[in-house]
């Protein structure tokens, strides 16, 4: 356990699944020494660092309908679909408590990628680095292009870290783990297609032309990954854990019902790997 790390995919909403897997992981006390997230995997993530049961759940799952978390209504007044002010302050702050203490005391390494807008390269945070500004670096982390502004942070321009890096398994690798828990949220046999969001990016983004170059290849990088993750899964340096089945479910979704079908997916999904994946651990 010492040398393996905890890879988290990114994927909106679907990061439910995510969320069930680690609620399971939290009630058989597995945790591992690191552990790495984009987007909604840095979101799940944290409440798996700060121990936090069914907190996931509580936000994810329990607020879904609240206008304040995801509505075109903010899209419309605020140029962004998610509330990035109410995820990111008022919840953690207010309506559901994050747990900064337990999150800080933690002896695991918690690291978040996001997407440097100027060179288009991933920046990775670690505990280390950026101390108290973790909703900072998460919101970040989770600000996808299109439906959610850019975040400032000591310099940089930063957008979603999903779109340079998906999956950050080289990443996790690099700092020295060479075992590794992947945890997706797509679907056996899911590849992505090309897109035409870098057309898009380039008015939107005129002045971050990385930005664009990214999208139009995100495809690719996001295929290169998952074939990366083939390859060692059957080395045996990676454990997968992805959806048994597919759950209809977007990268926006609000129906409360869908939501928890997938959260519950992940869980059970788990929970039929334990044994598996004890193994494997030993």
């Amino acid at each position: 356990m010492e040398t393996t790390g905890l890879v988290l995919e990114g994927g909106g909403m679907r990061g439910l699944y995510t969320a069930g897997v680690l609620e399971f992981f939290l009630e058989q006390k597995l945790f591992f020494p690191y552990v790495i997230g984009v987007s909604a995997g840095a979101c799940m993530g944290a409440s798996y660092v700060s121990k936090q049961k069914g907190r996931n759940k509580k936000v994810n799952i329990g607020l879904a309908r609240d206008p304040r978390f995801l509505s075109f209504r903010n899209l419309l007044f605020k140029r962004q679909l998610f509330g990035m002010d109410f995820l990111f302050d008022e919840i953690p702050n207010k309506i559901v408590p994050f747990d900064y203490e337990t999150f800080k005391k933690g002896p695991e390494q918690f690291v978040v990628g996001a997407t440097d807008c100027e060179t288009g390269e991933p920046l990775y945070f670690n505990k280390q680095q950026y101390n108290n500004d973790i909703l900072t670096i998460i919101r970040a982390s989770s600000s996808l292009p299109f439906v959610a502004p850019t975040v400032a942070y000591r310099g940089k321009t930063l957008l979603d870290g999903g779109i340079i890096d998906p999956i950050p398994i080289r990443k996790a690798q690099g700092d020295g783990f060479k075992k590794n828990v992947v945890i997706m949220t797509k679907a056996e046999d899911f590849k992505r297609k090309p897109s035409r969001s870098g057309q898009v990016a380039k008015l939107l983004y005129r002045r971050y032309p990385k930005i664009s170059e990214l999208l139009d290849k995100r495809h690719l990088i996001y295929n290169e990954t998952v074939a990366l993750l083939e390859s060692q899964e059957q080395e045996g340096t990676v454990f997968v854990i992805k959806p048994s089945i597919e759950v209809p479910v977007s990268r926006i979704e609000r129906k409360p019902e869908r939501l928890l079908a997938l959260y519950e997916l992940g869980y059970e999904d788990a929970k039929k790997q334990y044994i598996k994946l004890f193994n494997w651990l030993s």
